[in-house]
């Protein structure tokens, strides 16, 4: 093993089985840094090493080197929202008629965090609530965490139920009860046609 690794100089990383025990030996390859040729480790150096690399402002994310060799930026919008939960009736009033207000529509989404249907759907929506993001808020009810009354208001009788709420009223819903990129597909089909609501 030690032949091996004294026969590639361009590997400065050695085990704790590999250390040589020849006292006359010069042990400083210890602590010199890490010489790869693979680009991710050289962006990790740049990124970690002060002064180097400075980012303005906010955090950046860069995908690894292009063809050419150099850095390029990710869009840095969010992959998905974790959609806002409702823990109370008074919540949910003040949801609606917030959005009542800015004359906005709302998505809420009524489940059960043991369910198994939503349990699936659940990274679906949160990816669909990204692509609203501007439009619309997203909601979820755990209805084993709200009174009875409000989930009966509301006329839930399945879960997950996605309602759309519009002027302080329920316009619309699709009961999750079928594959997720069909029910994902439904909602969507729900919220363009919103405006025909």
């Amino acid at each position: 093993m030690s032949k091996i690794l004294h026969s590639l100089p361009s590997l400065r990383f050695l085990s704790p089985n590999s250390i040589p025990r020849d006292p006359s030996r010069d042990l400083s390859v210890l602590s010199s840094p890490i010489s790869c040729p693979n680009p991710a480790i050289s962006i990790f150096k740049k990124l970690s090493s002060p002064g180097k690399f400075d980012l303005p402002g906010k955090n950046r994310i860069f995908r690894a080197w292009s063809q050419e060799g150099s850095l390029q930026e990710v869009n840095d919008s969010p992959v998905s929202f974790e959609l806002e939960p409702i823990y109370s009736e008074s919540q949910f009033d003040r949801v609606i008629a917030e959005a009542q207000q800015l004359e906005e529509s709302v998505i809420v989404v009524w489940m059960a965090s043991w369910c198994r249907k939503w349990i699936y759907l659940k990274p679906k929506l949160e990816k669909l609530a990204t692509d609203y993001d501007r439009r619309l808020r997203f909601y979820r009810v755990d209805v084993n965490n709200v009174p009875h009354k409000l989930v009966t208001r509301a006329g839930v009788t399945k879960m997950p139920t996605i309602q759309l709420w519009k002027d302080s009223k329920k316009q619309a819903e699709v009961i999750g009860g079928h594959k997720a990129y069909l029910v994902i597909n439904e909602v969507r089909e729900m919220i363009e046609n919103e405006d025909t609501l």
